[in-house]
């Protein structure tokens, strides 16, 4: 990849604040697809428990008059005290029966709640997963494991748990405080009005914090991903670490980034946590004026008792919620930039989606005949004249053309990032060209799908990979359904079946981490192995025997020789004495093709390639 190329995950650029939190929560609402009929039914369990949160004051205001009048005229010796179903005992019940209702209603829509954030971060997440499928190599090559880890992982979590408890409490405070206002004003203008002076003190406050708390969030978020990334890096390079006693330097790396996620995390959790205690502060402030200005009114007759303990309630109904809502707003705030960061990892460039394969490919001859499926290509490539560059307008290759005939060997030699492993990048089509075609059989690739073209392909690359699992699981990778006779011709073939049984459960025994209980040589005969069992038609092999010793480099060379017959065969070597029997060798320079033909051919020009091999054998 080009070095100075930029990305927005980079550590060096500052982390972005959201720039259209509307936008995001709109694009949130359409993401939720089926899971939108849960917040549609909590929505409406919400318009029930206020209906009811909010007569439920209005009920206790009647009760409280009518105990108050019976107790009045209990002292005065009118009569005795008592408390009857009619009419107290049944307002009691109703009363006792709304409480009940509200209850249910809350734990149902909490329930539902959870449920909901739930199914909706397991489908970001599976959206995530099948995005990774389909970005480009490119992408990978650009961005830190760590970053895009974090978005899968750390920002779901975060948008997960402020939706299960932030989203219900903002629904229910909306409904409480607007319910409990329309009541407070049918009570008393009055003391609604200086209640909503202090209301909007503390709106206004809240949107102070909210700025702030916005900003320390999204650094936090930034933090956390930094962190992420160190430890990914750190895990992986342990060994080059320590072989380069950078073990003090990769801890004080370690060390920083902690503590500056720390020192975010210190910031943020105190502007989130210091607002909810300051808006408290004033609305009993409020609380303790309307006291005071109620009491009055209560002296004075306007209000009866029952009515002034029913507007403390709508109070505390209105001025919590608010406060609720306040603090929230501020979670769900911090949220958005975690919601923006997954978007922004969903909105990637993808790759070239899978064409519609053209029914027939035209031949040399003329003759038309259906494009290869995999596996059953004859091995015809070809490249025309092929541009390409990981910068549209930096071009690596300027013009690459050349043909490979069925069954030939062909060898691509060059000094180290003279572009061998991005010509055979190109003709996988992990990278798309920028321009030209390359051909397989006469069909252009391009047109080809993916699954399509790369079956025809088997690659034993430099660097080896296993996966947790057993040895014969890793060799049959690409032929799941291999028979276990079939798995071990295979690694019979690579060399790979006598140190394969020495092990304590041979085929059965299980790799773990990086397959670190066998050695590097061995990991390298057991991917040749997996790319025998596939038996494709074309082969790629990237100093596939980089990590062996000589005698097992014959011993696979032989192998290799035999599986080779009647098959196309790109080779990259820097060893050249493995190529010299190569039908065609390109010498690479810079990214593009500078010499090519066969071995004698190319020492007698006495060009680059000559310079080359002389070097390694004078």
């Amino acid at each position: 990849m080009a070095e100075n190329e930029t990305t927005q995950y980079s550590d060096d650029m500052d982390f972005e604040i959201p720039s259209n939190a509307g936008t995001t929560v709109r694009r949130l609402w359409m993401s939720m697809g089926r899971q939108r009929i849960r917040l549609i039914i909590v929505s409406v369990s919400v318009i029930f428990y206020t209906i009811l949160s909010v007569a439920a004051p209005v009920y206790s205001a009647k009760i409280v008059d009518i105990l108050f009048q019976e107790i009045r005229a209990a002292l005065a010796g009118e009569r005795t005290f008592r408390v009857t179903w009619d009419p107290v005992g049944r307002e009691i019940a109703i009363l006792l029966l709304i409480y009940t209702v509200t209850g249910v209603l809350y734990t149902f829509q909490s329930f539902l709640m959870a449920s909901f954030a739930e199914r909706l971060s397991l489908e970001l997440r599976t959206k995530i997963s099948e995005k990774l499928n389909r970005l480009p190599l490119s992408f990978f090559d650009n961005h830190k494991t760590g970053e895009v880890l974090s978005r899968a992982t750390n920002d779901l979590d975060k948008m997960s748990e402020v939706m299960q408890t932030g989203l219900l409490k903002l629904f229910t405070a909306v409904g409480m405080a607007a319910g409990s206002l329309i009541m407070m004003f049918r009570f008393h203008i009055g003391l609604t009005i200086v209640f909503l002076v202090f209301t909007i003190l503390s709106m206004v406050s809240t949107r102070f914090f909210a700025g702030k708390t916005l900003r320390y969030a999204a650094r936090r978020q930034q933090a956390v991903s930094r962190v992420t990334g160190q430890v990914e890096e750190s895990y992986s390079g342990r060994t080059v670490i320590k072989a380069f006693n950078r073990e003090e330097k990769s801890a004080q790396d370690m060390r920083e980034a902690v503590e500056e996620l720390a020192e975010t995390s210190r910031k943020a959790d105190f502007m989130m946590n210091a607002v909810n205690p300051f808006i408290r502060l004033v609305n009993r402030l409020g609380q303790a004026v309307i006291a005071m200005f109620a009491g009055k009114l209560l002296l004075d007759g306007v209000l009866t008792v029952g009515v002034f303990q029913a507007f403390f309630q709508y109070v505390y109904q209105a001025s919590e919620p608010l406060t609720e809502a306040a603090y929230m707003i501020n979670s769900l705030q911090s949220s958005i930039a975690s919601v923006e960061r997954i978007f922004e990892l969903l909105d990637e460039n993808e790759i070239r989606p899978d064409p519609q394969e053209k029914n027939v490919r035209i031949t040399e001859t003329g003759k038309s005949r259906g494009i290869p499926a995999a596996g059953t290509a004859e091995g015809h490539v070809e490249f025309r004249h092929v541009q390409f560059g990981y910068v549209p307008d930096k071009l690596l290759m300027k013009d690459i053309s050349f043909t490979v005939q069925p069954g030939q060997k062909i060898a691509i030699v060059g000094s180290t990032g003279a572009g061998k492993t991005t010509l055979i990048n190109l003709l996988m089509r992990f990278y798309e060209v920028n321009g030209g075609h390359i051909l397989l059989d006469g069909m252009d690739t391009a047109d080809m799908t993916y699954a399509g073209l790369r079956g025809n392909f088997g690659m034993v690359l430099q660097d080896t990979w296993l996966f947790d699992g057993t040895i014969a699981e890793n060799i049959a990778y690409g032929r799941p359904g291999a028979s276990r006779d079939e798995i071990i011709a295979a690694a019979k073939a690579a060399r790979a079946d006598f140190f394969i049984r020495t092990l304590p459960k041979g085929y059965d025994t299980r790799l773990s981490g990086d397959a670190e209980n066998i050695s590097a040589g061995q990991r390298q005969l057991l991917t040749i192995a997996r790319v025998m069992l596939c038996d494709p038609a074309v082969l790629i092999l990237d100093e596939a025997t980089s990590s062996v010793d000589t005698r097992t480099e014959m011993e696979i060379g032989k192998a290799m020789n035999e599986l080779m017959k009647g098959r196309t065969s790109f080779v990259i070597a820097h060893r050249l004495s493995t190529i010299i029997d190569a039908d065609l060798i390109l010498v690479m320079q810079n990214g593009n093709i500078i010499e090519q033909g066969n071995h004698r051919e190319l020492l007698k020009t006495g060009g680059a390639y000559a310079e080359l091999y002389n070097s390694q054998y004078a």
